[in-house]
């Protein structure tokens, strides 16, 4: 099994995810880092907590909370899309085991684990890149102790989720994302939404999970999700933004990359993190990112959702 690290604000698509990469069996999941973003630190600690508990993830998978705001600008809760709470109003009452580890910081986790296994764990970042900017500014040598970083975020070839270039990740904390591209990891995958709007989960989906205590959450916690994206994208469904990038950490197989050159934009009044993408090479810079730009979408949700079962998805 691969040696991982999640990185999550713990929304909606984010606790897929974690269910995705526990359930999985083809992760070793050391431990989890939270990050603001979706919603406050905190609740994403929560929520982490919350989704380990609900799948009955080993006790060995302890969470780390991380940078409770972006390297330099204000919160920006997507509260609308998540809900208050961040998992759309499921597991509201939940009082799940405390399983944070309040000694060790979010990056500093990050990279302990980065230098106690060096050239092994794959790092998936699904929120704001604010923990992992900061993990690079205390240990510059994790870009090649890590084996590879997968990200979600960004957009190159689409319009933007929370304004009309960025998706939110990035918009988030454009200054982290920059540092982090311009890094040189020389294994960095950007999973965006050129693929991640492709990877709808749909009610038929969720009938297919059958009448369990999963399937019975997953309803219930994208059911605000579905009604905004349609609203939004006139389709009944949930982006599986995170969950796909954990897929593609897995399954490297059912996404198409290619190597470019890519920057972040942090001085714009309108276009303030968007991911700049020089396909045709105008800037003559070394590309530095994977930029992930098809993916076999009907076999990532058919893994998912065999995996939710608990079954093969061979």
């Amino acid at each position: 099994m691969k040696k991982a690290i999640l990185d999550v604000d713990t929304g909606i698509d984010d606790a897929l995810g974690i269910m995705l990469a526990v359930r999985s069996g083809e992760l070793d999941v050391l431990g989890i880092s939270t990050v603001n973003g979706n919603v406050s630190l905190e609740t994403a600690t929560l929520n982490t907590c919350k989704i380990l508990d609900f799948i009955k993830a080993p006790a060995s998978i302890s969470v780390y909370p991380g940078a409770s705001r972006p390297l330099l600008r204000d919160r920006l809760f997507e509260h609308r899309v998540h809900g208050e709470d961040g998992l759309g109003g499921a597991l509201l009452d939940m009082q799940p085991a405390d399983r944070t580890d309040p000694n060790t910081f979010g990056p500093d986790f990050i990279v302990e684990q980065a230098k106690r296994y060096p050239g092994e764990i794959t790092l998936i970042a699904t929120g704001p890149l604010t923990n992992v900017a900061l993990a690079l500014a205390k240990h510059p040598g994790l870009v090649h102790d890590i084996k590879e970083l997968v990200v979600m975020g960004g957009a190159v070839r689409t319009h933007g989720n929370i304004t009309p270039t960025a998706e939110y990740n990035i918009h988030v904390d454009p200054e982290a994302a920059r540092l982090v591209f311009q890094a040189g990891f020389p294994s960095l995958t950007l999973v965006g939404l050129d693929v991640t709007r492709k990877a709808l989960l749909t009610s038929a989906h969720i009938d297919a999970l059958g009448s369990s205590e999963i399937a019975g959450y997953v309803r219930q916690s994208t059911s605000d999700y579905m009604e905004r994206y349609y609203e939004r994208n006139g389709v009944r469904a949930c982006a599986m933004h995170d969950p796909l990038a954990v897929g593609a950490a897995i399954w490297p197989e059912l996404v198409r990359t290619e190597r470019l050159y890519v920057d972040v934009e942090t001085r714009s009044e309108l276009c303030d993190g968007q991911t700049v993408c020089d396909f045709q090479n105008r800037l003559q810079r070394q590309p530095n990112l994977d930029v992930c730009l098809d993916a076999d979408s009907d076999a990532f949700l058919n893994r998912f959702i065999a995996v939710l079962r608990g079954g093969s998805y061979q």
